[in-house]
């Protein structure tokens, strides 16, 4: 008599997470998600011109000071700047690019920094606009925060994390069980219908979720939640450490290092020093051919040096400087130098900000924001044409998935790493597993089958 072959355990183990999880899972995570992953890839996009942009919006101010001619000092160039501001205080000092560019000079007024143009030959005021007012500026803070502060930085960090979600559990229901490639590295263009705009969605998501993966996690430093909660684990660790980047969603573009360091548009009141060490301190800086832009500031407390930094777009170029007042250059370390952790974030941010690999990086982060928008419109025409009348609609299904333990792993590991997501990662997950298929009006408007008491839902 032939006996039947015994369950295999692994089948009888994956009960959770099974088919229909997952799918659920993503359905939630992207109904959360697409209305942030459209905003963040667009935002995200105009950000990746900053360096264009500003040179463009700079562009009147280029040539000010063409032909030959004296120029005035930098430390005549910085009190016509903070003359030019009632009740400033010196804060920053950029150098020109060139020797025909407007000199640009930061002065703080209260708690906020102002930018002043400078013609270098006649001390001429050539426009004055608060920091934060800047275009690009504008364009970073609904990026990171939707320019509501905190808050915004909160919500901003739950979408990168649900995000992650929906990639990990979308590439799991993409795992493809059977041959062919269609449907599966690429579109079937010539199919019509639901299969067309699902090929659309899964290849996508295929090609796009490692990029899209490294764009969010490269992006958590900048959040509030989780980038002042690895600052807390680094100055326990390390002792306090300024990040060379900032915290909270704001302006990416780090202040200066040290003790003078101004994350998201807060300034700081520097020692109202003596002007004039900036004349030796450029001369000492201009042969160093430091990338641009260069910033100078002034001693953040008595005895404390004068500061310089290569403030650089592609933040491995950059270098921080320290100088005593008649120019002798006390220090100097190179991005090479800094911390392991500082240095993977400074890559992480450099590429995110498309910087790094010059116009390969540019173009690859435009595809991964045009990827992440496509599935997210394909997402919703796919939910739109099967939605029930009446119901959300979040999917069902039956089937067992080979990679469901792969997606909840990964996805219990940035839990723990992330913990405010790993708090919301809770609810949701006991607000799916137990509370919802026990309240059937609920379970039928969501599209899933309720439970009836003592049983397990899937």
């Amino acid at each position: 008599m032939t006996r039947s072959p015994p369950a295999r355990p692994a089948a009888r183990m994956r009960r959770w997470p099974a088919y229909a999880a997952l799918w659920r899972w993503h359905f939630y995570a992207g109904l959360f998600c697409i209305p942030f992953v459209l905003w963040l890839s667009l935002t995200g996009t105009l950000y990746l011109f900053r360096p264009q942009v500003e040179a463009w919006l700079d562009r009147p101010y280029a040539h000010v000071a063409a032909g030959e001619g004296p120029r005035a000092t930098p430390a005549a160039q910085a009190r016509a700047a903070v003359a030019a501001v009632a009740g400033a205080r010196f804060h920053r000092f950029q150098l020109p690019d060139t020797p025909e560019q407007a000199v640009q000079v930061v002065v703080g007024r209260g708690t906020e920094d102002v930018r002043v143009w400078v013609n270098p030959r006649t001390l001429a005021i050539l426009k004055v606009q608060a920091e934060r007012d800047r275009p690009m500026r504008i364009v970073s803070r609904l990026h990171g925060n939707f320019m509501v502060g905190d808050p915004g930085s909160y919500l901003v960090e739950l979408a990168a994390s649900w995000t992650v979600v929906m990639i990990l559990t979308g590439l799991a229901l993409w795992w493809p069980r059977s041959g062919g490639w269609a449907g599966v590295v690429y579109p079937r263009l010539g199919a019509g219908g639901r299969r067309f705009w699902r090929d659309l969605h899964g290849v996508t998501g295929f090609w796009v979720s490692a990029a899209a993966l490294f764009l969010l996690v490269s992006g958590l430093p900048w959040a509030k939640s989780w980038g002042t909660y690895l600052q807390a684990i680094r100055t326990v660790a390390e002792g306090p450490v300024t990040p060379d980047w900032s915290v909270g969603g704001g302006d990416p573009v780090a202040a200066m290092t040290g003790q003078h360091a101004e994350h998201g548009g807060m300034a700081m009141t520097h020692v109202a020093g003596d002007y004039a060490a900036l004349d030796p301190i450029v001369a000492t800086l201009r042969p160093l051919r430091l990338a641009a832009p260069v910033l100078v500031a002034p001693p953040a407390g008595a005895g404390a040096p004068w500061t310089a930094k290569s403030d650089a777009k592609d933040r491995p170029l950059r270098t921080d400087l320290t100088l005593a007042p008649d120019g002798r250059l006390l220090s100097r370390q190179d991005f090479a130098q800094r911390r392991l952790v500082d240095r993977l974030v400074g890559w992480g941010i450099a590429i995110h900000e498309g910087q790094a690999f010059g116009i390969v990086n540019l173009l690859a982060n435009l595809l991964a924001a045009a990827g992440l928008m496509l599935l997210a419109v394909s997402s919703v025409v796919l939910w739109w044409r099967r939605r029930p009348p009446g119901s959300l609609g979040a999917p069902g299904g039956r089937r067992a998935v080979p990679a469901g333990w792969a997606v909840a792993v990964p996805v219990a590991i940035l839990g723990i790493l992330l913990p405010m997501f790993g708090v919301s990662l809770l609810v949701v997950l006991a607000l799916d597993r137990w509370l919802v298929p026990g309240l059937p009006g609920v379970a039928r408007w969501l599209g899933r089958p309720a439970v009836a008491s003592g049983a397990a839902p899937s």
